[in-house]
């Protein structure tokens, strides 16, 4: 099967309406209507959760290319440095945006007196919803893509694909540069998206149930995505960088499969307590 359709549509000299960006403003927007639907079925304030998803989306962005452009400076950037700004070509790393967007929510929930699981049992509700819009957006520009495969599920790139280019530089090479198309690889991109939109059901499910202690979804949801990253990791053909034998990526996934279980423990400890 053959992949990749980085621009949607192209009119004259006017820039391209690329299918990353567009993929990435549609899993905004899911996750706003969805974060909405479920604070107005739970009872709560819909305009004021409209003002912070503004601010996490933008500290979202921000944190995510930060990190991408940190990991592939000296490879990417270095000679175009400019090209920081285009995030609509693809470049962002998720974890660096759930890292900013985490410390924007600390901020929030202190300046307006708001309890912080209370805020992330709803933000991480719907996270998976646009996650999995955004990796739908990653297969199309043909990054984190897969490792080669012979499996009926590999895919192929085309020519100037990340993926070919990474099997017609390696050493030797696993491709002839007047190949049309790379060799088959694993979808990684399809599988996360897969998966983070089970995680999404399975969250907007059981959120406003309302019979779970603060800090219930937020640590489902870390613990989830942590055991998802970590495992995909593993499949995942594009360059990474390592900390001993685990990615960053795997790394991260450790530290917040910890903190979910702290959550899940403080959520027990709060709906085990008596009341007052």
């Amino acid at each position: 099967m053959s992949a990749m359709h980085s621009i949607l549509l192209q009119f004259g000299s006017f820039p391209p309406l690329r299918t990353y960006g567009l993929c990435m403003a549609l899993g905004f927007l899911l996750g706003w209507l969805a974060a909405v639907r479920l604070c107005k079925r739970t009872g709560q304030n819909a305009d004021a959760l409209s003002s912070l998803l503004t601010w996490l989306m933008l500290a979202a962005v921000v944190g995510a290319r930060a990190a991408y452009v940190l990991e592939h400076w000296s490879a990417e950037f270095a000679r175009q440095p400019f090209s920081v700004l285009r995030v609509d070509q693809g470049g962002l790393m998720f974890y660096g945006g759930l890292i900013a967007a985490a410390l924007v929510l600390v901020v929030y929930t202190r300046v307006y007196r708001q309890h912080l699981f209370q805020v992330t049992d709803l933000v991480l509700a719907v996270v998976p919803l646009g996650h999995a819009l955004g990796r739908i957006g990653c297969f199309m520009h043909g990054c984190c893509y897969g490792k080669i495969t012979s499996s009926w599920i590999g895919v192929c790139f085309p020519r100037e694909s990340p993926a070919w280019w990474e099997q017609v530089s390696a050493v030797p090479p696993l491709l002839e540069r007047a190949a049309l198309k790379s060799l088959p690889v694993i979808p990684t991109q399809l599988i996360e998206a897969a998966a983070n939109a089970l995680l999404f059901a399975l969250l907007a499910t059981l959120y406003p149930a309302r019979h779970y202690a603060r800090g219930f979804i937020t640590g489902c949801y870390l613990i989830g995505y942590a055991l998802l990253r970590f495992a995909i990791e593993y499949l995942r053909g594009d360059p990474r960088m390592a900390v001993g034998p685990f990615s960053i990526s795997q790394t991260i996934s450790i530290g917040l499969l910890g903190l979910g279980l702290f959550c899940l423990a403080y959520a027990k400890r709060r709906q085990s307590a008596p009341s007052p």
